[in-house]
C-alpha cells in the first residue's frame, strides 16, 4: 500500500494568473507522479527527500530554486526531514548558497547534531560536498524590489507511505519574504514537519501560526492516540481558527489513509496512488 502527497504553498486568484495556476497544477501531477514510481523502490524517507528536492528544483514555487528575498537582499532557506519508524528529525534553518536544502537534511541524519542554522549549516554544507549555488531568480528580485506587493506563502513538502508501512515527512521553504533576518519558520520544526509510526504532516502557511498551534504535531499525536486522521485534522484545523490561523497541511497514516486541509484557499497539493491522482483546483 504505497501513498504520496506533495504541496507547493498557497494559490491566490487575486495575484496570481490562471496560466500559472495550470502551470502549478501540471508541474505537480508531474513531481507525483516522479515521486511515486521513485516510492515503489525507495524507502518513505528517500521518497519525500527525493520529492522534496524537484519542488525545490522548480521555480514556481517558494523553496529552493526561486526561494523568497528577505529584508537585507538575500536568500535564507530551511528545511527537515523526519523518519517516522526511527523518529529522528534532521534539518537545516536560513541556510543560504545551496541548490536543495533538504539533501543537507538528508546527509545530517548520520549525525548526533541533527539540525544546524545559519552559518554552521552553510560551513557543514560545503564540508559535505555541496557546491555555492544561487536560487535567486529575476521575479523573486523584482517581488522584492517592490516590498513584495505580490508576496505569497509557497512552503513545499511531501509525506509518504512505503511499501514496508514506514511513514516520513519532509518540508522545504524560501520564508515569507521580506522577513526580519534571523527569522525562523515553522518548516524546520515538529511544527511544521512531525512524523512517526502512526502519521506522517507536512504543513504550508504562516510560520507564526503554524509553530503557535503546533499544527504537525497535534495532527500526528491525535492520531497515535486512536482518533482518525480526518478528525484529527479537523480538531486542529478547528484551533488554527481560534488564532485566526494560515495554514495548509497533508497527512497519511500507517494505514494508508490520506487528508488534506487548509484554513484558507487553495493550497497547491497533489496526491497520487498509482492509479488515482487529485490535485488542486
Amino acid at each position: 500500500m504505497l501513498r504520496l502527497l506533495i504541496h507547493g504553498g498557497f494559490f491566490s486568484e487575486s495575484d496570481q494568473t490562471h496560466e500559472v495556476k495550470v502551470a502549478k497544477q501540471n508541474s505537480l501531477k508531474e513531481i507525483a507522479k516522479k515521486s511515486f514510481e521513485f516510492l515503489k523502490s525507495h524507502s518513505a524517507e528517500e521518497t519525500v527527500v527525493f520529492a522534496v528536492s524537484l519542488l525545490e528544483d522548480d521555480p514556481l514555487f517558494n523553496a529552493g530554486i526561486g526561494s523568497q528575498i528577505q529584508s537585507d537582499g538575500k536568500i535564507r532557506m530551511s528545511a527537515s526531514l523526519m523518519n517516522g519508524e526511527n523518529q529522528k528529525f534532521s534539518g537545516v534553518i536560513n541556510i543560504e548558497n545551496v541548490k536543495n536544502p533538504i539533501e543537507v537534511a538528508k546527509v545530517l541524519m548520520k549525525e548526533d547534531d541533527r539540525v544546524l542554522g545559519g552559518d554552521g549549516a552553510k560551513v557543514y554544507a560545503t564540508e559535505n560536498g555541496f557546491q555555492d549555488f544561487s536560487t535567486e531568480i529575476p521575479q523573486r528580485r523584482k517581488e522584492y524590489e517592490e516590498k513584495l506587493k505580490n508576496g505569497g506563502k509557497g512552503t513545499v513538502g511531501c509525506v509518504a507511505l512505503d511499501k514496508d508501512g514506514k511513514l516520513a515527512a519532509a518540508t522545504s521553504t524560501g520564508g515569507k519574504g521580506f522577513e526580519i533576518v534571523g527569522r525562523i519558520s515553522d518548516s524546520a520544526t515538529v511544527a511544521g514537519n512531525y512524523a512517526n509510526s502512526f502519521c506522517a504532516v507536512s504543513c504550508t502557511g504562516v510560520g507564526e501560526d503554524i509553530v503557535s498551534n503546533a499544527t504537525a504535531t497535534k495532527i500526528v499525536t491525535r492520531v497515535t492516540d486512536g482518533m482518525s486522521i480526518e478528525n484529527s485534522f479537523e480538531k486542529t484545523f478547528s484551533e488554527l481558527k481560534e488564532i485566526d490561523g494560515f495554514a495548509g497541511a497533508i497527512g497519511v497514516d500507517r494505514n494508508g489513509n490520506v487528508f488534506h486541509q487548509d484554513s484558507h484557499p487553495k493550497m497547491v497539493f497533489a496526491s497520487f496512488d498509482g492509479e488515482r491522482m487529485e490535485v488542486f483546483e
